[in-house]
């Protein structure tokens, strides 16, 4: 192991080894089934996670229309995961998008996803110690020239609106293990992950179902993620019933469209991001509902690339009152290890209307262009989203979007922009 391996990973070796001497409160718990086959024990990982997606989808009760899904279906869903610990999803996603002053004359967008994903728990589901192989796979596609997260370019944003609407074709998202110790106090989460599930999560920043702008989601747009299915390991556990420790490493090189070249990066390159985070949640089973956290990020210089090296760090405050309003308080700094902010700042709130799964959530975000990834002597950036998700049905969702973004920092012609967007999900 060479000397640069040994530097750079020291203070996340160190987080292992406080991993490791941890001799958590058992609590006399397991993981129970509502009569809906949902588990009423939340796991560590975001709302956008394959977990976390599995049991939002499984709480949709009702509709704008009272149109539900056929219960044949549902009862055969709820056999497998009963009886063999097995669940699914497939779901389709589309969006259009029309932006204002763009830079190219480009300003009407569209693009659609389906994914494949799933759960199937394998080890000790009787012992609350469960073990579970955890995939996805999506396709990504563009309907007009310009795919929807190509928008950002022709407004001259910096940063990412839309980041899953994409027209990269298929590709791997999540392949791990997932293994659950001291009856699920402790999660280890070891093969391609998705960094942006793992870290700085709280309870709307998923573009499937929440907001679209990425400097409303992970890190507040400062913290250079990884590509989805990097190699990588982390590790969470709940300190006492109140307070968790969430850390972890993954290459900084991955390519979800050619995943397995992730294991020449990550053992030949050594360009890990890594981060650690500390966090009081009110309890477990509102793990992203009711959460303040600060989370410690360090990026490897990336050669290949011309990336240097970078830290930063990362809060949020976010808790939910009477089940219906969901305020958040999120920011972040970097210092270099090319993110897109160096210095951002967001606020807003979710709010649960209607008897059903209907959300409105309003989000703000001041920040301010890495000088390290951009140069110096651009604007600050403000942006506000504004947008509605309608349970039409009990398995389609309709998603109204506005945006106004204040200041595009690469466009020079213009002082600002509007993005509208219209989102449609249709799960199986």
């Amino acid at each position: 192991m060479n000397v640069k391996w040994k530097q750079s990973n020291r203070f996340i070796l160190g987080a292992m080894l406080v991993l490791s001497s941890i001799q958590p409160v058992i609590a006399e718990e397991s993981q129970v089934l509502e009569d809906d086959g949902i588990s009423t024990i939340q796991n560590f990982a975001g709302p956008g996670s394959v977990s976390g997606q599995l049991a939002d989808d499984k709480r949709l009760k009702g509709s704008l229309t009272n149109i539900d899904a056929p219960q044949s279906y549902r009862d055969w869903k709820k056999g497998l995961l009963e009886e063999h610990g097995f669940d699914f999803a497939v779901d389709y996603s589309a969006t259009y998008i029309s932006a204002t002053h763009t830079m190219n004359n480009d300003d009407n967008f569209a693009g659609g996803v389906i994914r494949a994903f799933g759960q199937w728990d394998l080890v000790g589901r009787d012992s609350g110690n469960t073990g579970s192989f955890i995939w996805k796979i999506e396709n990504r596609h563009g309907y007009t020239d310009i795919a929807p997260n190509g928008v950002k370019n022709e407004i001259g944003y910096v940063g990412v609106i839309s980041p899953t609407y994409s027209d990269i074709g298929t590709r791997l998202t999540n392949l791990y293990w997932k293994q659950k110790l001291y009856q699920g106090r402790i999660e280890i989460f070891a093969g391609m992950i998705d960094v942006t599930d793992l870290v700085d999560v709280y309870a709307l920043p998923s573009p499937w179902t929440g907001f679209t702008n990425f400097a409303l989601a992970t890190g507040s747009a400062t913290m250079p993620t990884p590509d989805d299915a990097t190699l990588g390991v982390y590790f969470s556990a709940m300190l006492s019933d109140d307070v968790y420790i969430a850390t972890g490493f993954a290459d900084s090189n991955a390519d979800s469209t050619d995943p397995f070249n992730g294991f020449d990066t990550f053992f030949n390159d050594h360009e890990f991001f890594k981060s650690i985070e500390l966090g009081i949640v009110t309890s477990r089973d509102r793990f992203y509902l009711d959460n303040t956290h600060i989370t410690f990020w360090h990026a490897d210089e990336r050669k290949e690339a011309g990336v240097n090296d970078g830290w930063g760090a990362s809060f949020s405050y976010t808790h939910s009152f009477d089940e219906k309003w969901m305020p958040f308080f999120r920011g972040g700094y970097a210092k270099d290890g090319g993110s897109f902010l160096q210095k951002s700042l967001s606020a807003g709130f979710g709010y649960h209307w209607g008897e059903n799964n209907s959300l409105l959530g309003l989000g703000f975000n001041w920040g301010e262009p890495n000088e390290d990834t951009f140069g110096s002597g651009l604007d600050d950036q403000t942006s506000v989203e504004l947008f509605t998700r309608l349970q039409v049905m009990e398995n389609f969702q309709l998603t109204p979007d506005i945006q106004y973004i204040k200041n595009p920092a690469l466009n020079t012609e213009a002082d600002d922009s509007w993005v509208f967007g219209l989102r449609a999900r249709l799960i199986f």
